[in-house]
């Protein structure tokens, strides 16, 4: 924006960011609009971008893309995962409403690139507490071993909640394998980390789960948590 003046409008997943939301890719292009311009007049690695119309929210001084156009303008060119992280979060947050989720889904039809998000949408969980639960949740359903429940609830045998797990599956006898995706900011902190040993004590206390843990890099090591998963599956199935 500093670049092309005052009226240069951030658009697409630059807009996203500016909106706080989380699980977009970390190596974004700036991208901006310009009213009454057309695209391709790129410059220094900056996209000039033709939208049309949409709506436009201030931003300070400055002008960004509404969270409902820069998700239509940003979602047909994000990879998968990111492109579920992403409605996952606004969702979860409460920034984006279900009947403006379903106004997204209709804008995008037709633009391009909109085409492979037929099989996205289904995916989309508010559920999921942070980017990485959901990659770990994705990387799992292509894996064959997609969780059959998230943020479940164990409770103690006088029904009491104890705490939730991440992503479950059901085992026999009505036992749980749970597996927490722990982020760096919140899981290792000392008193985050008293925290979570308590909480996982209290846990494994009932007798009705089973725990993994995973962390950053083991979502970021492709494979590493479905073969975890499956592999204790095996085991008690």
């Amino acid at each position: 924006m500093l670049a092309f003046g005052p009226r240069a409008i951030a658009v697409g997943p630059c807009a996203l960011a500016l909106h706080g939301v989380e699980g977009l890719p970390g190596n974004l292009h700036p991208e901006i609009a310009l009213p009454g311009r057309s695209a391709g007049r790129h410059r220094d690695d900056i996209r000039v971008r033709t939208f049309g119309q949409f709506e436009v929210l201030r931003y300070g001084e400055r002008a960004i893309a509404d969270l409902v156009p820069a998700l239509v303008q940003a979602l047909p060119e994000l990879p998968r995962r990111h492109a579920v992280a992403v409605l996952d979060g606004v969702l979860r947050r409460g920034s984006l409403t279900g009947a403006a989720f379903e106004v997204v889904r209709e804008r995008v039809r037709g633009r391009r690139g909109s085409a492979g998000l037929t099989g996205w949408w289904s995916l989309v969980d508010p559920r999921a507490e942070s980017p990485l639960e959901t990659f770990a949740r994705l990387e799992c359903v292509d894996a064959g071993v997609p969780p059959d429940d998230l943020q479940v609830e164990i409770r103690s045998a006088r029904g009491q909640l104890v705490g939730r797990g991440d992503l479950g599956w059901r085992l026999p006898g009505g036992r749980w394998l749970i597996a927490e995706i722990d982020g760096r900011e919140f899981h290792e902190r000392p008193e985050a980390l008293l925290r979570d040993r308590s909480r996982q004590n209290a846990l494994m206390s009932t007798g009705r789960v089973d725990i993994l843990r995973f962390t950053a890099a083991d979502v970021a090591t492709r494979g590493r948590i479905p073969t975890t998963v499956r592999t204790a599956l095996a085991r008690h199935r």
